[in-house]
């Protein structure tokens, strides 16, 4: 049985109640939408009803936005690195309640739904310092007392659309920089999740409110995709749209910016692969891809879907890796001793039979798992047991992204070059792996010819990628860029200047206009 949980206590340190108003300008809070009933995947009972925004509510908040910005962008970048510091104090201090939230919306193990704060206050320290670090390049001119250089300016409003399984790391993500690049932020999570919305909105609302600043530079906005997500995308007061979510919606959502020729940042599907070739510590391997493939209950962009092993080392891996999965522990994800929770609800789990159901008809061979697990000991009818399949990488079903806990086992013959190709092939290109301890192996896959994914790793998992570096992937993925690096040139529009500071007119490529 599930242990019993007070989930209000939760609630009520984060000032939540039992009805909440859904959308905030930063100052005000409004809600004149549809009122909807918030669940848990944990046992299936209500959590509170939140009162979702209307076009009327929507049309107020743009506009504070479109107000606010011309304010925001000329604070200096260092001062605006402040704010996004406090925010990251004021995280810290409600790391504990904001993490269980987490899970109990979404359930995800109560150390994922810490980790996931964490990762929000490392971007607000990553932040803070990219905030001194905007840089533009200077260049010589051909002209004689010509100075050329470039800069970075702000973009305007950002609307970011968030995903349920990580409901609040990705805005922080979007929200830090685009902050620190002076633009403002308009945020529509997921339907399933509004309540750690609300709730980091109400954090950042108390850190804006502190330092004086005006309504309008960090928004939230919750509804339906269809309604408000809709209205974002058609808005063109909105630059720039941050969409993280399945490749259908990405795709809808591109052709309808781009037709405004605004600026999209897309993190969609993955259908991540980790090699196992014959040089590699199995166990090393078998660790990591359980993780990778059970984490979030298989619920992540970035969850291991298959494995491409030789077959040299095939039967020992199976059989190591099948030892752990039987030593998972399913339950409640805010108890300590559960390695993996429910999935978001019950549409996860119809979603997940339907693939398994696809797997046998298309020639697979389930070889663990895959069961519902009876309500009357789990509840709410989101639990499942992980499923590992025996397949080929051809199966129609292993070339989507089903969301769930279900792990190919692909085996392959020959050298590394014939994995990289199994697992280039498929529309998606997030995140990929090689476990190998040969030199030429590893150096090959992060090669030119190569994984063709945005994210490659050597001897570590598909999933649980840092902040320091950028964030995203090709192909169906949509070729977005989040978090490190430079991905905060995204969030600016980039200005060439040339300055002529002698007392003729020059022109370029020696042209004499006279």
């Amino acid at each position: 049985m599930l242990n019993q949980y007070n989930y209000n206590e939760v609630l009520q340190q984060l000032g939540l109640e039992n009805i909440n108003l859904g959308a905030s300008d930063g100052q005000q809070w409004l809600g004149h939408g549809k009122t909807v009933d918030v669940l848990t995947p944990i046992d299936g009972s209500r959590l509170a009803s939140v009162k979702q925004a209307n076009a009327d509510d929507y049309e107020q908040i743009i506009a504070k936005a479109a107000a606010a910005f011309n304010t925001w962008r000329m604070v200096p970048a260092p001062q605006r690195g402040e704010i996004v510091r406090q925010l990251g104090e004021e995280l810290r201090k409600n790391k504990e309640a904001l993490g269980k939230l987490v899970t109990i919306e979404m359930g995800k193990s109560i150390q994922e739904g810490l980790g996931e704060v964490q990762e929000m206050i490392d971007i607000c320290d990553y932040a803070c310092g990219q905030s001194r670090m905007l840089y533009g390049v200077q260049t010589h001119s051909e002209r004689a007392r010509h100075r050329m250089f470039e800069q970075w300016h702000p973009l305007g409003i950002v609307g970011i659309i968030s995903a349920f399984n990580f409901p609040v790391a990705v805005w922080s993500w979007n929200l830090c920089i685009a902050l620190i690049c002076g633009d403002v932020c308009v945020w529509k999570p997921a339907s399933a999740t509004p309540l750690t919305a609300i709730a980091c909105q109400k954090i950042i609302e108390k850190v804006l409110k502190a330092n004086g600043l005006p309504a309008g530079i960090a928004c939230l906005i919750t509804g339906k995709g269809s309604e408000i997500g809709e209205r974002l995308n058609l808005d063109r007061r909105i630059p720039l749209i941050s969409y993280t979510g399945s490749t259908k919606s990405g795709i809808h959502i591109s052709k309808v910016v781009a037709e405004r020729l605004g600026k999209t940042i897309l993190e969609l599907g993955g259908n991540n692969a980790i090699i196992v070739t014959k040089n590699a510590d199995v166990t090393l391997a078998a660790k990591n891809i359980l993780f990778g493939a059970v984490g979030t209950s298989g619920q992540r962009c970035t969850s291991t879907r298959r494995v491409i092993i030789a077959e040299s080392v095939y039967a020992q891996f199976t059989e190591l890796l099948l030892s752990y999965y039987k030593k998972i522990t399913i339950g409640n994800p805010l108890s300590e001793g559960s390695l993996m929770g429910p999935l978001v609800d019950t549409q996860a789990v119809d979603t997940m039979m339907k693939a398994l159901d696809a797997i046998r008809s298309q020639g697979g061979k389930i070889i663990y798992g895959g069961e519902r697990l009876p309500e009357d000991k789990y509840p709410g009818g989101c639990y499942v047991i992980p499923a590992i399949a025996e397949v080929t990488n051809n199966l129609a079903i292993v070339q989507e992204e089903t969301f769930a806990p279900i792990l190919y086992l692909v085996k392959y013959k020959g050298d590394v070059e014939s994995a990289i190709k199994i697992q280039n092939d498929v529309p998606q290109g997030l995140s990929s792996a090689i476990f190998t301890n040969n030199l030429i192996e590893s150096e090959q896959f992060l090669s030119h010819a190569g994984s063709d994914c945005g994210i490659a790793n050597v001897n570590a998992g598909t999933s649980g990628a840092e902040i320091g570096l950028a964030f995203g992937g090709e192909k169906e993925t949509g070729g977005g860029r989040e978090s490190g690096s430079d991905a905060w040139k995204v969030y600016m529009r980039r200005q060439t200047n040339t300055l002529n500071w002698s007392e003729t007119t020059a022109l370029a490529q020696g042209i004499k206009f006279d």
